[in-house]
Parts: structure tokens; C-alpha cells; sequence
């Protein structure tokens, strides 16, 4: 360690080239992962080497209650708003 340095200007230097280091990091990632995305936009949504979903999206299933289980229902919902 040179003697005409202090210790503050060392650890401030140290300091400066993780934040470098970190922001360079950061910026390329940003950068690859905009060049990803524009791929996908380029290509429809779908990149071509990966093959389209054609499944469609599963349906909502409703089941009716009778009133009995409605009550025990609306007993369940206050007990956990009352954070029992």
C-alpha cells in the first residue's frame, strides 16, 4: 500500500470499480434481455424454434351450494376476517 494514500481513498476507489462493475452488469443484461423480448415481438409471440401452444385455457368450473353450505361458507369467511 503507498504511503501517500489513505486508507478512505482506497476503499473509495474499491467502492467505485463494484459500482462499475455492478452498473456494466446490469446494463448488459438489460440489454440482452431487450433484445429477447424484441425477438419475441418480431416472431408473433413465439420464438421460432419453440413450437405454439394450441391448447386453449382450461374452463372455470361452478358448482352451486345449497343454503346450508352457504352459511357454514359465510361462518368460515367471518371466522378468518375476524383472524381467528
Amino acid at each position: 500500500m503507498p504511503e501517500h494514500v489513505s486508507i478512505y481513498q482506497l476503499v473509495g476507489v474499491g467502492f467505485l470499480v463494484l459500482v462499475t462493475l455492478a452498473w456494466t452488469l446490469g446494463l448488459a443484461h438489460m440489454l440482452r434481455r431487450g433484445r429477447f423480448e424484441a425477438a419475441l415481438r418480431r416472431a408473433g409471440g413465439n420464438l421460432p424454434a419453440l413450437p405454439s401452444q394450441r391448447r386453449a385455457a382450461p374452463r372455470l368450473e361452478c358448482v352451486e351450494l345449497t343454503p346450508a353450505e352457504e352459511d357454514a361458507f359465510a361462518g368460515l369467511v367471518r371466522q378468518f376476517s375476524d383472524g381467528r
